[in-house]
């Protein structure tokens, strides 16, 4: 029997395993991003802590606080402005929770942690307002940087792909049961 090339490979795994594709952390067709987003000012990282532990604790108006600190310490980094982001949305301002979104991909340029995760968030709150195109663009991005987590919001927003993965499953279950 011929050798099968590993594109071959990956093309057999999803097909008989499809949800193998979001379960991966990587994509394999992308080199490693070298875009950090470290903070290496401990006072920085401590009040970025407390105000996620404070907006944990439902006291968002006292973590935004501790956010703008943070920002204004750095305001070069785009992790503050997506974890802000989180506490303005559970706040109910959304437009302003966008407006760190944009700001974190833009500063990111879309690349590593920060601005991947920035791009699944944006991505996420322009499916709640509405928007799937824009959060199609936003997960296809992220999708590219290696998320999984974006991948499997963009098998969720093609009711094609949806639904072969439901036969897919609904058959694999059918012949495991013979």
């Amino acid at each position: 029997m011929e050798q099968l090339s590993e594109h071959d490979k990956s093309v057999l795994d999803v097909i008989f395993d499809p949800l193998q594709l979001m379960s991966s952390g990587q994509n394999l067709n992308q080199p490693e991003d070298q875009v950090t987003d470290k903070i290496n000012d401990q006072e920085i990282v401590e009040l970025v802590k407390r105000a996620i532990e404070t907006a944990e604790c439902g006291e968002l108006d006292k973590a935004l606080n501790f956010f703008d600190k943070a920002i204004a310490k750095a305001p070069d980094c785009p992790s503050i402005l997506n974890d802000r982001a989180q506490a303005l949305r559970l706040a109910g301002r959304v437009d302003e929770a966008l407006k760190d979104l944009d700001q974190a991909v833009t500063m990111s340029g879309g690349r590593g942690k920060a601005g991947t995760k920035a791009l699944c968030q944006r991505g996420l709150l322009h499916r709640l307002e509405g928007r799937e195109d824009d959060a199609k663009r936003d997960f296809q991005a992220a999708a590219n940087n290696g998320s999984a987590f974006a991948r499997n919001q963009l098998v969720n927003l093609n009711p094609y792909a949806a639904m072969c993965n439901a036969m897919l499953r609904e058959m694999t279950s059918k012949s495991v049961n013979l």
